[in-house]
């Protein structure tokens, strides 16, 4: 199938790091890019009123408020066109397939307007500076991965991004959330030299892993023409994710494909926890789909 539609979403306030990183994935795999500059709104105060809803007569303070409310919004749209046209100039040089868009938005309703751009697109691409930026990274990547049913390629600080990796690992534990990674990174790991399908303390039963933990998947994948090896790890106590992060290091791997299970672990792990490890050690992108 492959990725012909990326989505890239930046903060109108970001450098174009993002936008060349997935720029330049986009011409690795001659995708479509469309990035999306957002600019949540300040939020703007209502006009005081009187009893059965009658407005009040404007003081002059509301007045001064009101109009600074007007000035910030007159900057604020200036600074997304500038963006705009500055992102048509950077990307028209790259003689690179593309579409540029901005929104004015409401913070609470960033995560659905991401939401509408991912809908329809292949894969949408999370750089290094949307994951420093607290207040728009999550709800963007909540509205891309969430209730749209397609991957995020999370590319932390440093990483060096392909959508041609050499060698994947897998983080698979037989649930739905897994399967589905699986299956959305199947052009990458089926054209990938080697695939490592790692499972964190696997149970060998019928209704979950099987008899033998990790070979459903491994057949799965070498049916579809990947070079797959199986790897059972302990845990020792550790969280799952530090223990694929380690072992993704210790097999040279480029990237790390997993499901992802609800908003809050995956706040702790694009934020926190395993992934800011790794982002701290030699950095790896994430292949995520829920």
């Amino acid at each position: 199938m492959g990725f012909k539609s990326i989505l890239c979403a930046t903060g109108a306030d970001h450098s174009d790091q993002d936008a060349r990183t997935a720029a330049g994935l986009c011409a690795e795999v001659g995708a479509q890019l469309s990035v999306l500059i957002i600019s949540p709104s300040p939020l703007l105060m209502p006009p005081p009123t009187l009893g059965d809803s009658i407005p009040e007569w404007p003081t002059v303070a509301g007045l001064k408020r009101r109009f600074r409310q007007i000035d910030r919004f007159s900057q604020d749209m200036a600074k997304l066109e500038r963006r705009h046209t500055e992102f048509q100039n950077l990307l028209g040089a790259m003689s690179l397939r593309h579409d540029v868009d901005t929104d004015y938005c409401d913070p609470a309703s960033v995560d659905d307007v991401v939401r509408q751009r991912a809908l329809c697109t292949d894969l949408t691409i999370v750089g290094p500076t949307l994951l420093d930026d607290e207040n728009l990274g999550p709800p963007v990547l909540n509205g891309c991965l969430f209730d749209t049913g397609k991957p995020v390629l999370v590319v932390p600080k440093g990483a060096e991004a392909s959508l041609s990796p050499r060698r994947v690992l897998v983080g698979w534990d037989s649930r739905a959330e897994a399967s589905r990674a699986v299956r959305e990174a199947l052009d990458l790991l089926s054209g990938a030299e080697e695939v490592c399908v790692a499972l964190v303390d696997p149970k060998a039963n019928y209704n979950g892993n099987g008899s033998e933990p990790g070979a459903d998947i491994a057949t799965y994948l070498t049916r579809h023409g990947a070079r797959v090896s199986v790897d059972l790890l302990p845990s020792a106590g550790k969280p799952a994710a530090t223990v694929l992060a380690q072992h993704a290091i210790d097999t040279s791997a480029e990237m790390i494909v997993m499901g992802a299970y609800g908003s809050r672990r995956l706040r702790e792990r694009i934020f926190g926890g395993a992934t800011r490890w790794i982002c701290e050690k030699p950095p790896l992108p994430l292949f995520l789909a829920r």
